[in-house]
């Protein structure tokens, strides 16, 4: 088991009665694709825009987060914390593992009713294109609770002794007791119920090992139902906006578009050119695999995608010329951390979406940060790279790098691509990442060998669980902070900050502290989508620019993510590269020092953020 996160990659296939489920999820997504393409070539070829497009693409994306997130369930593929529940004995690790599952499953039960009546209500209202009842798109919601609730009783019954079952039920029936009998004093405590609820049951559900999804859902239930009167049903209405978001459709789209890297061996093309552009010169190889993170980072959006794609190609190289494989373990994570701004980053894309800022704006910033970032982890790599062997080490000829180039070039035209075409305006992320995927499909076919029409399946629905665990975060968490944010939290959060000394700048070291604890425990999806809608009206209160701090935001989060002990991309990393956590955790931290300076250098000049603007 991968230790402080399961679930960052397919984990197994799903059972065969979800097959019909993979098989609808999987044509779900390829007629999103081909209706995101029909509209942009209807409207930028042709000027006639279809007005209806959207509007299937908002029902059929609907459906494919609720069907894709039961997948994820089947699969055990929604992203949980299981660093402290591995250091428990094997007895209490299966204990947890059934409390877990019936703690999700009681979620999902309380959750049932709400969301059958949700798309109840919904049929009243008729869509503006079509003219079909709503309920048609917020139908998947009941489906998708009434699936997930399903297979979460049958995992939680799955290999559990009755002795487990039992004990697990009596444990959650009396802390169910407890807190209704004790509601009328928590409805007069106020807001003191926020470390109760928000945070102290949310790191106890985590630690127990529940799905990050069902903690924020759990412990927003938890606060609604015993320290209010708030109807549980506003919850499925807010989980419903935050993950169904017209700006997140990109977001499958360039998972699919990681996946289709992977395939097709376009991130290698990509690291064999930069190794014989590079490869001869002292620190050449750290100096290749910073720079094929941050291009390869430029197609796929995904941080395990990159690392698994480079790692490979360069690992052999590195240890031949004497490089320790610790010292490559923390390059390789402070590498991604650096990479994570670099568009299309799936951070970036939901961060515009839960703070209103603009994607375009993001783009065009987090490149230039991702620059900034990598200059800092390269003069360190030199630094490091004193004593490297260079025996045996020639310069490639000019007909290799060419020929190397040629092949490599039409991958290396794409994260450019992205990058001007959302940065310049001429198209939406959205819009763009159909292009890319397309454009990546018919490349790898051409140049790369293709791929097999098995593959393709089951890369529509890896993508499609993948995108459903990511989606039921984004939702769960967007219900979490719209409880914050009903509180008066923010306002009196706001009132604090202006009273600090020091201003926006004693602001920006709060917010690198709170996000890099944050990007620890949570990664980063769960983070932005939980604290951006308190945190960014702050910002704007005391004259930071939103760009300049999502980008502080994004940059302090990635460093806690791969900071050791806690980090969950930290032992990603070890993972891939076959290394020892304990090994690796002592020579990251030079590498997380230097990111700290970059950090603190993105802080404090805004201009590094905005002069591309």
């Amino acid at each position: 088991m991968l230790a402080g996160l399961e679930g960052v990659a397919p984990q197994q296939s799903g059972s065969v009665w979800m097959r019909p489920v993979e098989a609808v999820a999987a044509v779900l997504l390829v007629a999103i694709i081909a209706l995101l393409f029909t509209g942009v070539i209807s409207r930028y070829v042709f000027s006639l825009p279809i007005v209806w497009i959207d509007e299937v693409a908002s029902i059929s994306f609907l459906w494919l987060a609720m069907l894709g997130a039961a997948m994820a369930v089947d699969r055990s593929e929604h992203l949980r914390l299981t660093l402290f529940v591995g250091m428990f004995p094997e007895r209490i690790q299966k204990f947890a593992g059934t409390l877990s599952m019936l703690l999700v499953a009681l979620f999902l039960g309380a959750m049932l009713r709400p969301a059958f009546e949700y798309a109840m209500e919904e049929s009243y209202i008729t869509s503006a294109a079509l003219n079909i009842p709503m309920s048609w798109r917020a139908s998947a919601l009941p489906v998708g609770v009434t699936l997930m609730l399903i297979l979460a009783l049958v995992h939680a019954l799955r290999g559990a002794s009755f002795r487990q079952i039992l004990i697990s039920v009596v444990v959650i029936a009396l802390a169910t007791a407890l807190l209704w009998i004790g509601s009328p004093t928590l409805k007069q405590i106020g807001n003191w119920n926020i470390p109760i609820f928000l945070v102290g049951f949310v790191a106890l559900f985590l630690v127990l090992g529940v799905p990050i999804a069902f903690c924020f859902g759990l412990g927003t239930l938890a606060f609604l139902s015993f320290s209010t009167s708030v109807p549980i049903f506003v919850m499925i209405g807010r989980m419903d906006e935050g993950m169904s978001s017209i700006i997140l459709l990109s977001v499958p789209i360039f998972v699919l578009l990681g996946c289709i890297l992977d395939a097709t061996g376009m991130g290698k093309a990509i690291v064999e050119f930069l190794a014989s552009l590079l490869g001869h010169v002292r620190a050449g190889m750290s100096y290749v695999l910073l720079g094929s993170l941050f291009l390869v980072s430029g197609i796929s959006g995904s941080k395990v995608s990159d690392m698994a794609t480079v790692a490979p190609a360069l690992f052999p190289e590195m240890k031949r010329r004497g490089h320790k494989p610790p010292e490559m373990i923390a390059l390789l994570a402070t590498g991604a951390a650096m990479a994570e701004t670099v568009p299309p980053s799936i951070v970036l894309i939901v961060l515009g979406s839960a703070a209103g800022v603009s994607i375009a704006g993001l783009f065009t910033a987090g490149f230039a940060i991702a620059m900034v970032l990598l200059l800092v982890l390269a003069v360190l790599a030199r630094f490091k790279s004193r004593h490297e062997s260079m025996a045996g080490v020639k310069r490639a000829p000019l007909s290799l790098i060419w020929k190397v180039f040629l092949v490599a070039a039409p991958a290396l035209v794409l994260p450019f691509l992205i990058r001007t075409a959302v940065g310049e305006g001429i198209a939406t992320a959205t819009e763009v990442s159909t292009i890319a995927v397309l454009y990546a499909m018919i490349i790898g076919a051409v140049l790369y060998g293709g791929i097999s029409r098995g593959r393709i399946y089951s890369m529509l629905v890896e993508t499609a669980a993948l995108s459903g665990a990511i989606l039921m975060i984004l939702g769960a968490a967007s219900a979490m902070a719209w409880a914050l944010t009903q509180t008066g939290f923010a306002a009196q959060l706001v009132a604090a900050v202006q009273g600090l000394p020091g201003g926006w700048m004693t602001f920006m070291g709060v917010t690198i502290a709170i996000f890099m604890v944050l990007g620890c425990v949570l990664e980063g999806l769960p983070a932005i989508v939980l604290m951006a809608p308190i945190m960014f009206p702050v910002a704007r209160s005391v004259g930071i620019n939103d760009i300049h701090y999502s980008m502080v935001v994004v940059t302090a989060m990635n460093i806690g993510l791969m900071a050791p002990p806690i980090g969950i991309g930290f032992y990603i990393a070890c993972k891939i590269g076959n290394v020892s956590p304990d090994e690796a955790m002592k020579a990251i931290w030079p590498y997380i020092g230097a990111l700290m300076i970059g950090l603190v250098v993105i802080a404090a000049v805004p201009y590094f953020s905005t002069f591309l603007l």
